[in-house]
């Protein structure tokens, strides 16, 4: 098989790095109650099948290692075969899968199940093997990813960066309980009260205010890292990002309907933001990026000052299930950390890239 023909930059392999963090988080969450069971850290390996184990696990185990394989296939050095690189990410995706199993002994909320450990090496295998026949085409020099990449975004570590960033957005749209396109509420990461009581005419407000300042700041954001003139991809990271609230309220909801978060609310910080969002496209850089951080600060306040969402409490909460609740968990620290992140994100990119202030 040919050797790797790896992009000029390293996307893949921050991509790959930044994918292998959450699956760290998601493993090992909620990293409390750590002690040890008595038991030798590697008897897992030889326990027999389990009495219960439920498909869906079986299903997250593989489908959660899959796009690390895929990933991890074109983030190798160019000098390696495919098959080589095959073979060192199921091996990778093995000895993570084995730390996590090991260190998941000691915590009380957690099984280490030899199951989960051979079903990570399947999607670890699967994503490899995907990653061969489709990343070196979509990584390379002339593949598709880098064309557009090199055509769309800025060049270097901050164009990398900013994409990591903006799919780690989409990654935090993923819960449910969340107006849409929100980040950073705090209350439930610190365990904090909500500070404000509920009122149906300022919850309305608040959810419009909350919906328009996020969104706002993710599109003036996408700019910030767009080359002049290349901005119709942005329309596509904001039906992605109402497709992942569609997946949350189907996947986290129980009898709820995928568009329960097409709320009244929502329709109206819609309204009030496509407005707001041609003006902000049509300043200069340097100001669009000052509009886009004072937009991502008042909603990110705004968003620790409502009240839960009050469509959403008669829905039965589904996360409290199997690994759902892991994987919830790690929405959830992506969600409450991002505007942070977009925050000196935008700083250094105006400090950094001071070609781009015009």
């Amino acid at each position: 098989m040919a050797a790797v023909s790896r992009s000029t930059t390293d996307l893949p392999r921050h991509l790959a790095f930044a994918y292998a963090l959450l699956v760290v988080y998601a493993c090992l969450h909620p990293f409390a109650g750590w002690h040890e069971s008595g038991l030798h850290p590697l008897d897992f390996i030889s326990a027999p099948w389990p009495r219960y184990y439920r498909v869906n696990d079986m299903v997250l185990n593989v489908l959660g290692f899959v796009p690390l394989g895929f990933l991890m296939v074109p983030a190798l050095p160019r000098g390696l075969r495919l098959a080589s690189c095959v073979i060192v990410t199921v091996l990778a995706c093995f000895a993570l899968s084995l730390s996590l199993e090991t260190l998941q002994n000691f915590l009380p909320t957690r099984v280490a199940s030899n199951l989960d450990l051979g079903f990570n090496t399947i999607g670890g295998l699967a994503g490899g093997l995907l990653g061969a026949a489709w990343g070196p085409r979509l990584f390379a020099h002339d593949g598709g990813i880098h064309r557009w990449r090199s055509r769309c975004i800025v060049p270097g570590p901050l164009g990398d960066a900013g994409l990591i960033l903006m799919a780690l957005w989409l990654f935090s749209q993923l819960v449910p309980e969340s107006p849409v396109f929100s980040t950073g509420d705090l209350r439930r990461l610190l365990d904090l009260p909500t500070p404000l009581p509920f009122s149906a005419q300022e919850f309305l407000r608040l959810e419009a205010a909350i919906t328009a300042g996020h969104l706002l700041a993710a599109v003036l954001l996408a700019r910030a890292m767009a080359r002049d003139g290349a901005l119709g991809w942005i329309l596509l990271l904001v039906l992605l990002a109402l497709g992942a609230n569609t997946l949350a309220s189907a996947s986290f909801l129980v009898a709820a309907e995928p568009f329960a978060w097409a709320t009244p609310g929502w329709r109206a910080g819609l309204i009030a933001a496509v407005p707001l969002i041609f003006v902000g496209l049509s300043l200069p850089r340097t100001l669009a990026q000052g509009l886009a951080a004072m937009a991502l600060l008042a909603a990110t306040v705004l968003v620790n000052l409502a009240p839960q969402n009050p469509y959403l409490l008669s829905y039965p909460q589904l996360v409290g299930e199997s690994h759902f609740l892991n994987f919830h968990g790690a929405t959830r620290l992506v969600s409450s950390l991002w505007p942070f992140l977009a925050l000196a994100y935008l700083i250094l990119l105006g400090a950094l890239n001071p070609g781009l202030r015009r």
